[in-house]
């Protein structure tokens, strides 16, 4: 809309406000009496018929015909029509935000209102309510865009979600889906005993992952802190505590770029489960997927996902990750020589930034041929310089007891028995921090207490987590149309400027 037109429609939707104050009408009550939702109307019009009711919701529509006026309500669970006569509305209590037949000039699409009245049908056999009152609940200045042609520019709908869920279905139900994803693994982790532990999102050392952290400043003991990057090495401080399933959902930070599959704040889930490995730990996997898949998308099994087709009701393929790049790349990933990995990225026509070593050569030797894996499949045997957190196997020390499911081309999660021998841990962690202060920022740190947690036991324990980009993926769009409110960078456009008189 352009800038002249909505200052225009704006100033006559204020000054109509401010007619209805002159009536004594509160154009923003506190309370509304709406005693049934407007989906549940049509459900169970047999038993409602003829039955008084007060329904509220967002004007969609007027339409005036002499004395008679029909006014579309929607709130979340539907809408629906009420039909207004000007006879049933002929006096009003403007004190309790009552309008007359006369007072629907003042009434605006996009506005809330409150009908109070009888559910019926019209003559054309449209369920409605028949008015008795009308309330104005809320008087709406802008009004929305009245198709999704309104809306195409995507940072537009980014930045004003709330316009965009308000008219296109899909994104609204995709948000829905988006809370019964997560409802459904709560339902599965209770169903399996775990217990959800809030953990700390603030900490002193951040670990548990390859990412560059966030930084903040905590005043109150002058001392950094950053958002975490990930959920684990609290989570296993808990089962070294005596809890032997607990997980957590919630928000991690990773200051990194934004992309089609990545956000520096998402949300993600972990959990860890005493006394299982990392073999324990693929079967409940498989199981949770099914669950999830069963509560959210029930009855569907095969997804278009990044241009593969992602078939769930087939078995999961299990992928050896030293078979596949010997055969893809002609390299032992579990003992490389740095000269070997940098001949073989020359020869998939890779190109690194920085300074490239055997553990970040690698990984980008195998993130250029996971893009060829559909899936659903679960890749192990990982060389052990890639895994510092992960228990070595006991046939094969250079190998770690880890899987990874692969869909539509990407690893979706993390799944490993952990180590809980402090002395190994604390040489993996040494080796780690060893990398940051030679210039590797995605090394992970020392974390002396959790290797102290360590040294008083920690009971063998499978480790498993992944994040929001599951339900991307399942969805196939982008991170930024995955969560309600994607970050931004910060503007205020000239219209909003020159409403508001802002410099």
């Amino acid at each position: 809309m352009a800038s002249s037109r909505l200052e225009e429609i704006r100033q006559n939707r204020i000054d109509k406000l401010n007619s209805l104050r002159k009536l004594g009408v509160d154009p923003y009550p506190a309370k509304s009496f709406r005693d049934i939702e407007i989906g549940k109307i049509e459900k169970a019009f047999a038993s409602l018929e003829g039955n008084q009711v007060t329904i509220a919701g967002r004007v969609l529509s007027i339409r005036k015909h002499g004395q008679l006026a029909f006014v579309d309500l929607k709130d979340a669970s539907g809408k629906t029509q009420a039909i207004v006569r000007q006879e049933a509305l002929t006096a009003a209590d403007h004190s309790q935000g009552q309008l007359t037949f006369n007072d629907l000039s003042l009434l605006d699409e996009g506005d809330f209102a409150e009908i109070a009245g009888t559910v019926t049908k019209s003559q054309t056999g449209e369920v409605s309510v028949d008015a008795t009152s009308l309330r104005i609940l809320v008087k709406s200045l802008r009004p929305l865009p009245t198709s999704w042609d309104g809306l195409k520019d995507k940072e537009t709908r980014f930045r004003r979600r709330y316009v965009d869920t308000n008219i296109n279905p899909e994104v609204y139900q995709r948000f829905v889906r988006r809370s019964k994803f997560w409802e459904a693994h709560r339902q599965f982790f209770k169903s399996h005993n775990f217990i959800e532990i809030n953990i700390p999102v603030l900490e002193h050392i951040p670990g548990g992952g390859d990412a560059t952290p966030f930084v903040t400043h905590m005043d109150a003991i002058d001392q950094d802190f950053y958002l975490r990057i990930s959920q684990e090495l609290y989570l296993k401080r808990l089962v070294g505590g005596g809890y032997d399933k607990v997980y957590e959902i919630g928000p991690r930070f990773r200051n990194e770029g934004l992309s089609d599959e990545h956000l520096p704040e998402h949300m993600a889930m972990e959990f860890y489960w005493a006394y299982a490995d990392w073999s324990d730990g693929m079967k409940l996997i498989k199981e949770l997927f099914n669950y999830v898949l069963d509560q959210v998308y029930p009855g569907k099994k095969e997804f278009d996902i990044r241009g593969f087709k992602v078939d769930f009701s087939k078995d999961w393929e299990t992928i050896d990750f030293g078979q596949i790049m010997k055969d893809k790349f002609n390299l032992d990933v579990y003992s490389p020589t740095l000269n070997e990995v940098k001949n073989a990225l020359q020869a998939a026509g890779i190109k690194t930034t920085g300074e490239v070593s055997i553990p970040r050569g690698v990984d980008a030797l195998w993130k250029q041929l996971r893009t060829t894996i559909g899936g659903p499949a679960f890749l192990i045997n990982h060389p052990k310089f890639l895994s510092p957190l992960q228990k070595p196997s006991v046939q094969n020390p250079l190998i770690v007891e880890r899987f990874q499911p692969i869909i539509a081309g990407s690893e979706l999660g993390n799944g490993w028995s952990e180590v809980n021998d402090p002395l190994d841990q604390f040489d993996r962690f040494s080796e780690q921090q060893r990398m940051r202060d030679e210039g590797d920022p995605e090394a992970q740190w020392l974390d002396v207490d959790y290797v102290e947690m360590l040294e008083y036991g920690m009971p063998p324990t499978f480790g498993y987590g992944h994040s929001e980009r599951v339900f991307w993926f399942l969805e196939d769009v982008t991170a930024r149309e995955g969560v309600p409110f994607p970050q931004l960078k910060f503007e205020l456009d000239e219209t909003t400027k020159r409403i508001y008189n802002l410099k």
